[in-house]
C-alpha cells in the first residue's frame, strides 16, 4: 500500500497536466478546433519535349554576325523562278547583298524550256549575280535509250546557261523501275548522264540518302525523335527503302566509276556525325567534294573535331545552305567565324542541342565562302571576289 505522501504527489501531478486544457476552455475562451487537412498536392506541371525552351543562364562574350566577312557563293540554294517577277528578283538581290551573297546558285532549274524560262527570270536580269542547275527526270528511266536522251538534254540546257546538274533524293529512295523495284543510285542505264558532265566540264551536286537516324528505330534514344514525330513520313523502316549503309554505298560506287566527274556531295554526305569517315572518302576520291548545307549543326556540336577536318579538307568543302531564310544565314557565319559558346540553332527538329564556333582561318573561310567555288563552277566572275 502506498503511503498518503505518495498518492498526493501523485494526485498533484494530474492536476497540473490538466491545467493547459482548463485554461484553453476556460470561461469566454472559444472551443479548440481541429486542425485544418492538409491540401492534397497536385500533379506536377508538365509539358512537351516541343514546349521545352530553356532559357541559358549562361554568361559568355556574343558575336552576333550578320554579313559574312567575305562575299561567298552559296551553291546549294532552291528558287522556283519560272514565274518570278522583276520585282521579286530584285528582292531577292537585295537580301543577298545584305548577307554579303555575291553569287546564289540555284539547284532547282528543271529542263528544257522551264530551265530557259527560269533562267531569264534570274541570269538574265542579273547574270553576275546567279548561277542556275539542270535537273534529270529520272522517272523515265525505263525508256529506250534513256541515258542518252538524258545526256543529250543536259548538253541542250548547258548551251542555255546551266552550269551544273542538280540530282535529288529521289534517285536511290523514290524512283521506280517498270517492275516497281527501286531503281539504284550506280545503275548503269545512268552512266552516259554522268560521263556527259565530265565531258562538259560541270559538276554534278548530288543528294543521296538522308540522315541515318532516319533508319533507326523512332525510340528514346534517337536524337532525331522530334523531326520523326513532326515528320512520320520521313521514317525509312519500310522494306521499300533499302538500308542506309546500301543507300550510301551505291552513290559511292558511282562516284568511283566515275573519276573524271566532279561531284559535289551534299549535306556533308550525311557523314556529318562521322567526320572520319567522310574523310576517308575524300581521300579515297579526289573528283568528290561537299558542301555544309542544312548540316551546319552537325559541325557546332564538335567544334575542335569539326575545325581540324575544314582545315585539313579546306580545298574540299563548299559554302551552302538550302532554304532559303536570310535570317538563318546569321548562324552560320557565326558558327563559322567566331570563337562564341553555347548558342542556339534555328531549327530545333535538326538539334535539340546548342553549337560552337569554329574560329576558322581566314584563308579557310575564303576558300569555304568563295575560292572552291570558283575552282569548281564554270562562269563565276571572278571580280566580285577580292584577289
Amino acid at each position: 500500500m502506498k503511503s498518503p505522501r505518495l498518492l498526493s504527489l501523485a494526485l498533484s501531478l494530474c492536476l497540473l497536466a490538466l491545467v493547459p486544457s482548463i485554461r484553453a476552455q476556460g470561461p469566454g475562451s472559444p472551443a479548440a478546433k481541429p486542425a485544418a487537412p492538409k491540401a492534397a498536392a497536385g500533379p506536377e506541371p508538365t509539358m512537351s519535349f516541343e514546349e521545352y525552351e530553356p532559357k541559358s543562364t549562361l554568361v559568355v562574350p556574343e558575336h552576333i554576325v550578320t554579313r559574312a566577312k567575305y562575299p561567298f557563293v552559296d551553291i546549294h540554294n532552291h528558287q522556283d523562278p519560272v514565274d518570278m517577277t522583276a520585282e521579286q528578283v530584285a528582292q531577292l538581290v537585295k537580301d543577298m547583298d545584305g548577307l554579303n551573297m555575291a553569287v546564289m546558285n540555284n539547284l532547282s532549274g528543271r529542263s528544257g524550256a522551264e530551265f530557259q524560262k527560269g533562267w531569264a527570270n534570274l541570269g538574265g536580269r542579273y547574270p553576275k549575280r546567279f548561277t542556275q542547275f539542270a535537273n534529270v527526270d529520272f522517272s523515265k528511266i525505263a525508256e529506250p535509250n534513256f541515258g542518252a536522251k538524258a545526256a543529250a538534254q543536259l548538253a541542250d540546257d548547258v548551251k542555255h546557261g546551266a552550269a551544273g546538274l542538280k540530282v535529288f533524293k529521289d534517285l536511290g529512295m523514290f524512283v521506280k523501275d517498270k517492275d516497281g523495284s527501286r531503281v539504284h543510285t550506280d545503275d548503269p542505264r545512268l552512266d552516259p548522264i554522268w560521263d556527259k558532265c565530265a565531258e562538259l566540264g560541270i559538276p554534278v551536286l548530288i543528294h543521296t540518302g538522308e540522315p541515318n537516324a532516319f533508319w533507326l528505330p523512332m525510340d528514346r534514344f534517337n536524337e532525331r525523335w522530334l523531326e520523326l514525330k513532326q515528320f512520320p513520313g520521313r521514317r525509312r523502316s519500310s522494306p521499300q527503302f533499302a538500308s542506309f549503309e546500301e543507300t550510301m554505298a551505291e552513290q559511292h560506287n558511282m562516284f568511283r566509276r566515275h573519276p573524271k566527274t566532279t561531284f559535289i556531295d551534299a549535306h556533308l554526305g550525311w557523314l556529318g556525325n562521322d567526320l572520319g569517315r567522310l574523310g576517308k572518302l575524300l581521300d579515297e576520291m579526289p573528283n568528290v567534294n561537299t558542301e555544309i548545307g542544312a548540316v551546319l549543326h552537325e559541325l557546332g556540336r564538335q567544334p575542335r573535331a569539326a575545325r581540324a577536318f575544314l582545315i585539313r579538307y579546306q580545298d574540299r568543302v563548299l559554302f551552302g545552305k538550302d532554304i532559303w531564310e536570310p535570317s538563318e544565314y546569321h548562324t552560320y557565319f557565326r558558327t563559322l567565324e567566331t570563337a562564341d559558346e553555347y548558342f542556339p540553332y534555328y531549327r530545333k527538329r535538326h538539334a535539340f542541342w546548342r553549337l560552337y564556333g569554329l574560329d576558322l582561318p581566314d584563308e579557310v573561310l575564303r576558300k569555304i565562302y568563295y575560292k572552291n567555288a570558283l575552282r569548281i563552277l564554270p562562269g563565276i566572275d571572278r571580280s566580285l571576289f577580292p584577289g
